[in-house]
Order: structure tokens, then C-alpha cells, then sequence
């Protein structure tokens, strides 16, 4: 198979960069031409350590199907998100167990699905059950943790990354987590009011993160002691917030930035069917939610979020806005630094999967366009009739292609082959 390259500027360096790939793996990456006539950049795909849903599809549902995931990552592809956690909320533990298997079973059928689906997020019903603490969860369905749980979730998950949300005050929480953490686990703290000294024994106990900080608690909190200063004042936890200038204030977002280590703030979507898809009504699981044109997710009638529908490469870009940098500073914090967390690797490398975005900033538009590569194709929007592909490629008369076909894609987002002066193609 013909190789494929692509030359732009790499995100992190701001070096010109040639990236060539083959049988959809990266066989060089070196340094590239020194002239460009715009600014294209090269980054690592999104990683999401939180995503419920997305484009449509409740993964919460008891009949999810291997078309239903194949939808869901593709527009998660087209948002810039390579790879992600299918989350898991609170259910009945017989429900929330044959979800995960089925789950499971989905991808272990699909190597496309394997590629997206790095490992699993289990988000109750190991949380709390106190009122503004439990947020969108139904209190009622809340369990202590014991053995018996934690060596089923592995046994469902084999050796996938796993990650638990556990509020640690619960009896039997921090043995769980200790436990937990023996089976190859990770443990986020979330949905919860421990104290400060229970915090501090959890991480001892081998937590090692805190999810969606400043959600999953009231939204009015004693201003002396509450479960923000508790968790603040720990540095070794590494804390995800939803970067939608919704869920965090953007004063709030910039003092965590300011009081954290910063290696210890990474960002997740918590995105639910609404992500990527049309304003309606949506479910999360038994919940009925609503998505309003101002993206927010409510239960109808109520107050309190339940899910974001917040497109990940959205988040880059608010999050670039609140804290005035350029988006290539907190572009880590959704794919290098979540990836590091789970112990993953999300760097572009020789070797690796040539899964990749391109970003042409273009002085006419407020924000980066987006092209987004997996294993060497590039993911087109689904047209009416399309099948559920997870990425498309097509030459300039509709036909499509397999990977590597495109030839390269230079700096000024012209489609070549490798050496050849020809456009077959273009953006």
C-alpha cells in the first residue's frame, strides 16, 4: 500500500512537522518544510475519560448496538475525540452489570470499536446518596462497595483500563478502594462530601483523582468548609473538570488552574445523546432530559445539570477562552494528560496508530476548522444513506477509499501523493 503523508506545524513546538504513514501506522515523523503558506496544525486526537453518550446515542441503553457505537464514535471522531471511556451511571447492579457486558461484547467484535473505546468509566452507584451530592443519580439505587462488586466489574473488563467513581465516605469505600486499586484499577473521588481526612485516607488508599470538580454537590456549599477547598487543598489528586463554561464558572476554572499542580487538571466532556446532535429531549439512562439552544441538560422543570452535550473540540476552545491562552495550551489537558492518567499512551509517535487532527487556523474564522484521521482515513459527515462507517474517505467524484488513499495532506491543505505536484484533492 502506498505511503501518505501529511507536513504542518506540531502542536506542542510550533516546528514544522512531517508525519508519513503506512497500512494506517506512522513510519516517520520528523521535522518538515520550513515554509507554509497557512497555518496548519498537527495534534494527537481528544482523550475523554467521561462520555455517556454522544451524536444521538444513549450508552446507558439495555438494547445498545454495535450500529448505535459505530454512530456514536464517529461523530465523537468529528469532534476530535480519537478515544475515550464509555461511561456507566447509576443503575440497578444486575442492569449496570449487562450493560457493561453487552458492552463489552460489542467491541471486542469490532477493531474499530477497540481503537475508540480505550476502557470503561463506572460512575456509581458507589457515590453518595445526599441530597445536591448524588446530582443527576437516583439516590435510591446507591450501594456500598464490597468485594464482590469490584471482582465483577474486573471480571466483565478483563484487562481494559477501569475507572471507578466512588464517594469515599461510604462504608467499606476506602477497603474498596484499596482493593480496587490491587486489580489494576483507577479510582476517582466524585459525588461526594467526605472530609478532609477522609480524603486524605482514600488517597492513601490509592485514589488517585477527582471527577468533574465543582459538580456532583449543591450549588450553595458552606463557604469555610466545603468538598471544592477539601479537594483543592490535596495536590495529589488530579482533578477533570467540563471545560462548558456552564458546569464551572470561568472564574472558578481559571483558580483551579491557578491552585493546582499543573499536571493535576485535565478536562472531560461528560457528554450524554445530546453531544453532537440537535437540541430536543434525550435520555440518560431513566432519566428524560431536555437540551435547550444554550447546550445545558436539565430534567425537565429542575435546576440541576445531568450530563453535558458538550463537543470536545468545543471544550478546547472555550477552555482556551477562559483562561485568554491559545488553544494549543490546553490541548494536553484532553488528550495527553487524561491518556497518562489511565496509564495510556496518546502521543504521536513512529509505531503508533496514524490517528490524528488537523487544525487550519484561518484568519476569517474565531476557531480552528477540524479534520480528523483515524489509523490514516479521514472521517467525512455521514450523508443520508451512508452506512455507519466510522470514517470515510472519498475522492473528488463521491468514491470511496481505503486507508491510504488519500495521498498527503501538505501544509497548505492541498491533498498530494508523497513527491507528486498534483491536487487530487482538497478541504
Amino acid at each position: 500500500m502506498n505511503s501518505v503523508e501529511v507536513s504542518a506545524l506540531h502542536w506542542a513546538t510550533a516546528q514544522p512537522t512531517r508525519l508519513v504513514w503506512e497500512n494506517g501506522l506512522i513510519r516517520t515523523l520528523e521535522p518538515g518544510p520550513r515554509e507554509m503558506p497557512e497555518k496548519v496544525w498537527l495534534a494527537p486526537p481528544l482523550f475523554d475519560l467521561q462520555v455517556n453518550g454522544f451524536g444521538g446515542v444513549d450508552f446507558q441503553r439495555d438494547d445498545l448496538s454495535a450500529a448505535d457505537l459505530s454512530r456514536a464514535v464517529h461523530a465523537l471522531r468529528l469532534a476530535g475525540c480519537g478515544r475515550f471511556l464509555f461511561t456507566l451511571i447509576t443503575a440497578e447492579w444486575p442492569r449496570l452489570t449487562a450493560r457493561l457486558a453487552r458492552a463489552a461484547a460489542l467491541r471486542a467484535e469490532s477493531e474499530d470499536l477497540q481503537s475508540a473505546i480505550a476502557g470503561w468509566h463506572i460512575e456509581g452507584p458507589f457515590l453518595s446518596s445526599r441530597p445536591g451530592f448524588h446530582g443527576a443519580h437516583n439516590p435510591g439505587l446507591m450501594l456500598d462497595p464490597t468485594p464482590e462488586h469490584l471482582r465483577e466489574l474486573r471480571a466483565l473488563t478483563g484487562r481494559d483500563p477501569l475507572l471507578l467513581t466512588i464517594a469515599p465516605e461510604r462504608p467499606g469505600a476506602l477497603d474498596a478502594i484499596s482493593l480496587a486499586v490491587s486489580l489494576g484499577c483507577k479510582v476517582s473521588l466524585g459525588h461526594t462530601d467526605a472530609s478532609a481526612e477522609i480524603i486524605q485516607a482514600a488517597v492513601q488508599a490509592g485514589a488517585s483523582g477527582f471527577t468533574h470538580l465543582g459538580n456532583g454537590c449543591p450549588r450553595e456549599l458552606d463557604r469555610r468548609d466545603n468538598i471544592l477547598w477539601r479537594v483543592l487543598d490535596n495536590a495529589r489528586l488530579t482533578v477533570s473538570l467540563i471545560p462548558d463554561r456552564i458546569h464551572v464558572s470561568p472564574a472558578l476554572f481559571r483558580f483551579v488552574h491557578k491552585l493546582m499542580p499543573s499536571e493535576r487538571v485535565v478536562y472531560v466532556s461528560d457528554a450524554m445523546a445530546a453531544a453532537g446532535a440537535a437540541p430536543g429531549r434525550y435520555t440518560l439512562g431513566a432519566l428524560e432530559l431536555e437540551v435547550g439552544p444554550d447546550e445545558i441538560v436539565r430534567q425537565p422543570g429542575q435546576t440541576n445539570f445531568a450530563g453535558s452535550a458538550l463537543r470536545q473540540i468545543d471544550g478546547i476552545a472555550r477552555a482556551a477562552a477562559m483562561l485568554d491562552v491559545p488553544w494549543q495550551e490546553v490541548w494536553r489537558r484532553m488528550s495527553e494528560l487524561p491518556a497518562r492518567f489511565m496509564e495510556l499512551n496518546q502521543e504521536l509517535a513512529v509505531g503508533q496508530p496514524a490517528t490524528f487532527c488537523l487544525l487550519n487556523e484561518d484568519a476569517s474564522r474565531q476557531r480552528p476548522s477540524l479534520r480528523f484521521f483515524a489509523q490514516g482515513r479521514e472521517c467525512h459527515a455521514l450523508r443520508r444513506g451512508d452506512a455507519h462507517e466510522s470514517c470515510l474517505g472519498r475522492t473528488e467524484n463521491g468514491e470511496r477509499n481505503g486507508i491510504g488513499q488519500y495521498g498527503s495532506v501538505a501544509g497548505d491543505a492541498g491533498v498530494r501523493q508523497p513527491g507528486a505536484g498534483g491536487q487530487i484533492g482538497s478541504v
